[in-house]
């Protein structure tokens, strides 16, 4: 059942973020609302400007760090168009606050850097991030589909793979037009039902939706490590983690899914005040720091020989 909290938190942003996105066609107010400052930085994290691969980004480490380092590579959503590492600090940092040191890609944005230049800078990031040790990745929305897309590619080109990866809302499917994209277009808090037809073509550039560097739910996701997907049952998100999940899952990957109830499209920024929102970091957490307690030190989990 899910908290009157929850409820509370999806009526503000249909009021304040939906009505103002409208059919998400104007890049400038895309921009400022997406990079208005809603939750303040978590206290239990610090942050510093850093590179890694040649990507521009910020470290984002625990104030007190407690056990082993855990490293975790973030990468930031916003529908390819908007945000930075800095807008997702009340997620980074919450996961800072749990043990974890991030590096969080400032990837370049659609439209004025289209396919496959975010792609590019994700997988450059991961697989140099990748180079110093065992590690693990996480995103929210598009940046989970461009942790998806790396993953991807490092395994293909026989790279270090992650030994685990946490998923919030990705967007997995740019061709979708059924399931959830239809049957919760008037149920989702955050978005307009053209929003998605409308985001598609600014980043895009002309390319194919179908690529599997575009939409990974159609590549080939034998061998990929343990994916833990968190998806609200609302949003027109949700079929893209449930339909990935079921085929991941078909070829042996293992899978954790949790289809929340009410909660908007990446909740885990009310952490300060959702129950929910904790309940999905605190999961996420646990999820990735499991993973990688099994898996040896130098050891990269499972590749696909390169032909």
């Amino acid at each position: 059942m899910a908290s009157l909290r929850a409820h509370l938190a999806s009526y503000m942003v249909r009021r304040n973020v939906r009505n103002r996105l409208g059919a998400m066609d104007d890049v400038a107010k895309i921009r400022a609302v997406f990079g208005g400052r809603t939750f303040p930085d978590p206290a239990g994290a610090t942050y510093e400007a850093g590179t890694v691969g040649g990507i521009p980004g910020e470290w984002v480490r625990p104030a007190r760090a407690k056990g082993p380092e855990r490293r975790l590579l973030y990468l930031h959503g916003g529908g390819f168009v908007a945000c930075s590492p800095k807008s997702h600090r009340p997620v980074t940092g919450a996961l800072a606050e749990r043990g974890f040191t991030i590096f969080a890609p400032d990837y370049r944005l659609a439209p004025e850097h289209p396919f496959p230049a975010a792609t590019e800078d994700a997988c450059a990031a991961w697989n140099a991030f990748a180079a110093h040790g065992s590690a693990s990745i996480a995103g929210d929305s598009a940046g989970g589909n461009l942790a998806l897309v790396a993953m991807l590619s490092a395994r293909d080109r026989g790279l270090p793979l992650p030994t685990a990866a946490a998923l919030f809302s990705p967007v997995t499917d740019f061709l979708a037009r059924d399931g959830s994209r239809v049957s919760n277009a008037q149920r989702d808090a955050m978005f307009d039902p053209r929003a998605m037809l409308n985001l598609g073509p600014l980043y895009l550039g002309g390319a194919d939706p179908g690529d599997p560097r575009i939409s990974p739910l159609f590549a080939d996701l034998a061998g990929l490590p343990p994916l833990l997907f968190h998806v609200g049952e609302r949003e027109v998100l949700r079929d893209d983690s449930v339909r990935m999940a079921e085929k991941a899952r078909a070829v042996g990957v293992t899978v954790s899914i949790t289809v929340f109830p009410v909660v908007s499209h990446v909740w885990q920024f009310a952490h300060s005040m959702l129950p929910e929102a904790r309940a999905s970091l605190d999961g996420a957490a646990e999820f990735l720091r499991a993973a990688a307690e099994v898996v040896p030190a130098g050891f990269a989990p499972r590749q696909r020989a390169r032909a």
